[in-house]
């Protein structure tokens, strides 16, 4: 499994806080956004789905959404979300053919080994149909470490991130960034990257 065992287990015994700070999605533009892009009736995957909050909104727009975490308390929540087929799997487990039209990747691949990426990307490309959308929203900045709660995170300047997702046979197209605060009450730069198969 590519996501070790301290940052697992950070999300097993946070999950209730966690889900607490995702409580409000409706306003999300990046989100929003990529609703907007799916045909109707779009299967989409979410990758470390958490509680599941953004799948549930996909759900409610009419997606066919599946949604995986490595966390059963996380996977639990999320398969409370009406319309959503949730079930508990890590990045390792991302496979098929030209199944997706749409790959929602929200802050969840930056707990990935930096060697792990690219097969990672490369796998999310196969799954998605041609010409379907990934959204990849991830911490920048170089390097990789844990932060004051013990998870783990690697951390990559949006040129690094385009090369990779050019590397895996996408094609990035637009970007956006800004700076947030997590659960962990430090305020990361971040960038987000929508790529087509």
């Amino acid at each position: 499994m590519t996501v070790d065992d301290e940052t697992l287990g950070v999300y097993r015994a946070r999950a209730q806080d966690y889900a607490a700070m995702t409580d409000e999605l409706s306003g999300d533009k990046h989100l929003a956004a990529f609703i907007a892009a799916m045909p109707p009736g779009a299967r989409v995957l979410d990758i470390g789905c958490g509680p599941g909050r953004a799948a549930g909104q996909m759900a409610a727009a009419g997606l066919a959404v599946d949604a995986i975490d490595a966390v059963p308390e996380m996977v639990a929540m999320a398969a409370a979300q009406p319309g959503v087929t949730a079930w508990q799997a890590s990045f390792d487990d991302i496979g098929g053919d030209a199944i997706y039209d749409g790959v929602w990747a929200n802050f969840s691949l930056l707990h990935a080994p930096r060697a792990a990426l690219p097969g990672h990307l490369a796998a999310i490309h196969r799954a998605l149909k041609p010409g379907g959308l990934l959204h990849i929203g991830m911490k920048t900045g170089t390097g990789a470490g844990r932060d004051d709660l013990g998870r783990f995170y690697t951390y990559y300047t949006e040129a690094e991130l385009r090369e990779l997702l050019i590397a895996a046979g996408l094609t990035p197209a637009r970007s956006w960034t800004g700076r947030d605060t997590g659960l962990a009450g430090t305020c990361d730069e971040w960038s987000i990257l929508h790529a087509h198969g």
